[in-house]
């Protein structure tokens, strides 16, 4: 058998002698550092495209394009320098049109490089401006180009933002199908409680209930826009009537601790110089989402108002869980007992009237002769008698009748007519009628009585009188007549009145609630 080892040989090496890498020197850090610094700025400098995009905008701001054909454009990170020529020749002219008020379709990223123009402060002279035209861009694209509604609605909120813009944020929500980021929403819902503004939407509470409204059969069928109609006013109300008996209102009473700072950054996504207003913007809010107490409370006065509106549009079935504090659920039901009844009358079909142009100028020249031959100077003329206008067919024309029946004054001695009802609308017989107690019961008074009191019409207080009398239905029609309007509408302006002062409704059907009749046992007649 063949050997096919090998024998192993060392080699000696002297350690004393240094190796040639030694004399390499070892890098200092601080010069690594400086070295990648001057690297970034380097990069910076060629690869900034949002301060390239910047520059160029300001130089096309006031630059208007000439009618120019379509050009497809479809870009990632569009830019002016992504486009060419013919590209650019149709987005000035496109740009033009948009702030004229045309809107032509186009692609999405035309639309974007416009949108970027505006979040970097260009193309607007104040803040106000430069948002609606972003509303506008958003309006009249979002159903053409949906992928729009993505980025718009973050746009929007951060726009508003830095800006520090005195707004609702409730129409960016409304814009957006009802988004709103969460932090956000609780900063809203507790700006508009504590403003008393009653502008609260369903879709704004739709994240503090406990549980998904959408899975009811109600809200599917038909129920979502009868709530969406009642529910703010609804909540409102709640609102409203807490703050003035428990002088504490819907919002929850949360410890300034609990405060919290969100920090947000700016235009994601966009292409954006954050050296104009910076990279984010910060802002506190109160984590309303977050109490218990205010979840469980929106939710059952939410469940309260289903089943009444479920009550009186006839649908069967009634939500169960828990109930709400029976004191305000009677308030919520006899508001939209009140109220639905009243929009329904309202919202009868008037029968269409149709006025013959032609017939009516006809008439018209014919009351004109007959008025000129009335006005004609006699020997005689105050022997013009009734009969003789009917023989000279004034009666054919209702205009000439009234502008007859309008020629004829009182003759001296004759007795002084009732005042019309013309006249007691406009005030002229009534403005002195104020509602008042006798002084020793209107020192017992609570202010929010006397400025309920103070707040009332001259035929409110007529109203309230009638009321109060021996015979209130058959009066309170006469007064209406006299009004030209509906008892109904009398009694809902009042209590219109006394929800905006004593928190409460103070007419139930057709007569003033058990509770607060006493208050006006000693009223002045």
């Amino acid at each position: 058998m063949k050997d096919n080892s090998r024998q192993l040989e060392f080699m000696e090496i002297d350690l004393s002698e240094e190796p040639e890498t030694a004399a390499v020197p070892v890098p200092d850090r601080s010069t690594i550092m400086q070295s990648a610094h001057d690297t970034m700025q380097h990069r910076g400098g060629i690869l900034s495209s949002e301060k390239r995009f910047v520059e160029e905008a300001k130089q096309w701001a006031e630059m208007e394009g000439d009618v120019s054909p379509w050009v497809p454009f479809m870009s990632y990170w569009p830019t002016y320098g992504v486009m060419n020529e013919a590209q650019r020749k149709w987005y000035m002219f496109w740009r033009k049109e948009v702030r004229e008020g045309r809107y032509p379709d186009t692609d999405l990223s035309y639309l974007f490089v416009h949108i970027y123009e505006l979040i970097n402060g260009i193309g607007w002279q104040n803040p106000q401006d430069g948002y609606d035209q972003l509303k506008q861009l958003w309006v009249n694209y979002r159903e053409r180009l949906p992928q729009l509604n993505i980025y718009m609605q973050e746009w929007m909120v951060d726009y508003v933002l830095v800006h520090q813009m005195e707004m609702s944020l409730s129409e960016v929500m409304g814009l957006s199908g009802g988004y709103l980021p969460a932090e956000m929403l609780d900063r809203e819902l507790q700006r508009i409680l504590q403003d008393n503004e009653s502008d609260i939407s369903l879709n704004m509470l739709q994240r503090y209930y406990d549980y998904d409204i959408t899975l009811s059969k109600f809200y599917r069928d038909g129920g979502k826009e009868v709530m969406e109609q009642y529910i703010p006013r609804v909540m409102a109300l709640v609102d409203s009537y807490l703050e003035r008996t428990r002088q504490v209102g819907l919002l929850p009473e949360c410890d300034p601790n609990d405060e919290r700072t969100m920090e947000r950054i700016l235009f994601r996504k966009a292409v954006y110089d954050d050296s104009i207003y910076g990279r984010s913007v910060s802002f506190r809010y109160m984590p309303i989402g977050e109490q218990a107490e205010f979840v469980q409370m929106v939710t059952r006065i939410y469940r309260c108002t289903e089943n009444k509106l479920r009550e009186l549009l006839g649908f069967r079935g009634r939500l169960r869980g828990q109930t709400l504090d029976p004191e305000l659920a009677n308030l919520i039901e006899r508001y939209l007992d009140k109220t639905y009844a009243t929009e329904q009358a309202e919202s009868v079909e008037q029968p269409m009237i149709r006025i013959d142009t032609e017939k009516l100028a006809s008439l018209q020249q014919e009351s004109e002769y007959v008025r000129l031959a009335l006005t004609i100077e006699d020997d005689h003329p105050s022997e013009v008698k009734d009969e003789e206008v009917n023989s000279a067919n004034v009666a054919s024309n209702p205009v000439d009748v009234l502008e007859a029946r309008n020629e004829i004054t009182p003759t001296e001695g004759s007795m002084e007519s009732e005042p019309s009802a013309v006249e007691i609308a406009t005030g002229a017989q009534v403005e002195s009628i104020r509602l008042q107690w006798d002084e020793s019961a209107e020192a017992d008074l609570d202010e929010e009585w006397l400025l309920f009191a103070k707040e009332l019409s001259p035929q409110q207080v007529q109203t309230i009188h009638v009321l109060l009398g021996a015979n209130p239905d058959t009066e309170l029609m006469r007064l209406a007549e006299q009004y030209g309007t509906m008892p109904a509408l009398l009694l809902d302006e009042i209590n219109d009145v006394a929800m905006e002062t004593i928190g409460d409704l103070l007419i139930d059907g057709d007569r003033i609630v058990p509770d607060y009749i006493d208050v006006f046992e000693h009223v002045k007649r």
